[in-house]
């Protein structure tokens, strides 16, 4: 039988890998072992379909996302319709095919355990 070792390993999103500017967003990325998890700071007037489609090149998000939302509020919107307002603390579950804009005058700042691999390149 094969016999898997782990390291412990110790990094932080206050000194990413990486750092990703994007139209009225920041994500900062770091890669642990196999993960790679972000922090994304969606400044006010941030709409997907306006700041990343663009980029993105597609009708709607096409990233799932895992997301701890920490401060704001943030509208997302399914391409069937289905939608949700999110506050601090919910914990979001997004497939592919979405909208999402900043609520407010108060930035968006999620951990993101799944979309940000990838997120904005």
């Amino acid at each position: 039988m094969a016999v898997l070792t782990k390291e412990l390993v110790l990094k932080s999103l206050n000194t990413p890998d990486e750092i990703r500017e994007l139209p009225k967003t920041r994500v900062h990325v770091v890669t642990i072992g196999d993960y790679t998890v972000s922090r994304v700071r969606f400044e006010p007037g941030w709409k997907w379909s306006e700041s990343m489609k663009p980029i993105a090149g597609t009708e709607l998000c096409e990233y799932p996302h895992l997301a701890y939302f920490i401060s704001g509020r943030m509208h997302i919107r399914m391409g069937d319709g289905t939608k949700i307002e999110t506050k601090p603390g919910d914990l979001v579950e997004i497939p592919p095919g979405h909208d999402g804009w900043v609520i407010g005058n108060e930035p968006v700042v999620t951990i993101d355990f799944v979309g940000g691999k990838d997120y904005g390149k």
